[in-house]
């Protein structure tokens, strides 16, 4: 689970009973605009997710069994636009943003919408956000609708990057309608029911900035802090100075929590970015409207995992310069920080902003080491690791090694034993341009040699061997959301068959053993009882063909 994420809260049976404190719709009423979802025909539950259920705590409510039909109706409801749930206050928010390095004034929720913000039982509150619920003011001229295409890969993507650890935010159930809906072609409609701690962007303070409306922007701050990131303002009050949650805080109290709170910001950025290079997510499309306050992953679009590793993976057939290219990630990181610093520097001094900033390059790289060690299964930390790792990369990339498999394999070598023959094949690229040849055996062995006395150089006993690739195994994923496999449950799901989307869902949600093994334990027995690539037999750890074209898809993805 993720640092950020918060314990499972207790039962709810009815959703009618849920708590909402609607703490954004009590901001000014210009940050947003009060727009009820529109109604869509036709609708029907396709899978709700038992691990976000259980995090809301209405896991009781939204199981398939019998008793749950009256929950999973008032969600199908809700998800079709036809019943709010008491308490809620729908709302689209307004905000601003970097497009592809431009600004861009016309920005706001155009097709999503926050219903509400859940109050659960352990203190945290959620938006319930809807996406593809209709048009708001900010729709300019979008259509307000999400098709199954968009829908079912955040929601898988989501629910997945959650059981990574990677921060991000959630997805609580997918719904398709009988909506036609016009975009490269006409694709059915659906909706997908978000979860996330907060909705802020960097957009958001972007907007008040690039507007010049400094008391808003004053304002917003003081929700962010309060709301937030408590920790920072209390850090520098005593409790019984804290000001009275209806009244600004003082100039020098926000500046100064600001400041931290942006410091804040940015190593969560830096964190969430190194996890996204270390496991080969590509977002695609990094605009600072899709960057989250919170450092969470957000905005799921046209985004990609490596496949073979490929260092300049451009998933968007948007983005033709390759802006937001996989390798480009740390420094758009960067970029988009730097533009949320522009956006507090009508409050803040600009040398203290850009003296934070300076911390965000050696916050990624040592969150980057931290987790490409685990996934190697280093069991120490040395000067020299990161020269291995940059081995380790290069070697995939000549032979368009399979990203996700290499690093199961891998996690499968008891190193007191000779390297797996398998192993050398695997790492040597089947699939590269040297097609398996002498040469990429040799360096695929060396590598391996290494790595091997790397490892053993500490003196590991036997226990502590299979413990270190238990720990791989529980950081290395078997399953990862494919581009291919995902149309092909989006074709599934879009011709009425929801059976594949829950296979999957379930496979990305525990993606560190197969359903037959159901645990790491016995993932590590059949790795040992019949090799290192025992597991590669399952349809859903399938990779592309090796001749097929690369796939793009667009930002309506």
């Amino acid at each position: 689970m993720s640092e950020f994420a918060p314990p499972p809260t207790a039962h709810v049976h009815d959703l009618a009973a849920l708590r909402f404190n609607n703490r954004y719709a009590r901001l000014p009423e210009h940050f947003f605009t009060r727009v009820a979802p529109q109604p869509r025909q036709g609708t029907r539950l396709a899978d709700v997710s038992p691990d976000c259920a259980c995090l809301l705590g209405l896991e009781a409510a939204l199981t398939s069994d019998a008793s749950s039909e009256e929950g999973l109706e008032q969600l199908r409801l809700l998800m079709a636009g036809e019943q709010l749930l008491p308490g809620m206050d729908a709302l689209a928010q307004k905000y601003t943003g970097h497009q592809f390095g431009h600004y861009n004034p016309q920005l706001g929720d155009g097709r999503g919408i926050l219903l509400g913000e859940l109050e659960t039982d352990h203190g945290k509150t959620f938006d319930l956000h809807l996406k593809g619920a209709g048009r708001t003011p900010y729709s300019r001229f979008g259509d307000g609708q999400a098709v199954v295409r968009s829908s079912v890969r955040e929601y898988l993507a989501s629910e997945y990057m959650a059981a990574l650890g990677i921060p991000t935010s959630r997805a609580l159930a997918l719904a398709v309608n009988a909506e036609r809906v016009q975009r490269e072609t006409v694709e059915p409609g659906a909706t997908v029911l978000r979860v996330c701690e907060s909705h802020l962007r960097f957009g958001h303070f972007e907007w008040l900035a690039h507007s010049g409306r400094h008391e808003d922007l004053k304002t917003l701050i003081d929700h962010a802090l309060r709301e937030h990131f408590s920790e920072c303002l209390s850090e520098r009050l005593p409790a019984a100075d804290q000001p009275l949650a209806d009244q600004p805080l003082a100039d020098q109290v926000r500046v100064t929590a600001a400041l931290a709170m942006f410091e804040t910001v940015i190593t969560r950025t830096a964190k969430l970015i190194a996890a996204w290079q270390a496991y080969g997510f590509v977002h695609a499309v990094m605009n600072t409207d899709n960057m989250s306050l919170l450092g969470l992953t957000f905005d799921y679009g046209p985004y990609a995992f490596l496949d073979g590793y490929e260092e300049n993976l451009v998933p968007n057939h948007t983005d033709q310069a390759g802006r937001y290219g996989f390798a480009q990630q740390p420094g758009i990181g960067l970029w988009n920080l730097e533009r949320l610093g522009i956006a507090l520097s009508p409050l803040i001094d600009v040398e203290a902003l850009s003296a934070a900033l300076g911390a965000y390059e050696g916050e990624l790289q040592r969150e980057y080491a931290r987790l490409m060690r685990a996934r190697l299964g280093l069991p120490d930390a040395r000067d020299e690791d990161m020269t291995l790792v940059q081995q380790w990369r290069e070697l995939l990339a000549a032979g368009k090694v399979d990203h996700t498999h290499a690093y199961r394999l891998l996690s499968h070598w008891d190193v007191t034993q000779p390297m797996p023959e398998t192993l050398v094949v695997r790492l040597a690229g089947e699939r590269g341009p040297h097609g398996n040849s002498a040469q990429a055996r040799d360096e695929a062995s060396a590598w391996l040699e290494r790595y091997q006395a790397r490892v053993m150089a500490i003196g590991l006993s036997a226990e502590d061997e299979r413990q270190r690739r238990l720990a791989m195994l529980g950081c290395n994923p078997l399953y990862v959301p494919r581009t291919h496999l995902l149309l092909e449950v989006i074709a599934r799901v879009e011709q009425g068959d929801d059976t594949s989307l829950k296979a999957l869902r379930q496979r990305l949600t525990a993606p560190f053993f197969r359903p037959e093994e159901g645990s790491l334990e016995a993932a590590l027995e059949l790795g040992q009882a019949q090799g290192v690539d025992a597991e590669l037999v399952d349809d859903w750890t399938r990779p592309p063909a090796a001749n097929a074209a690369p796939i793009c898809m667009s930002c309506s993805s």
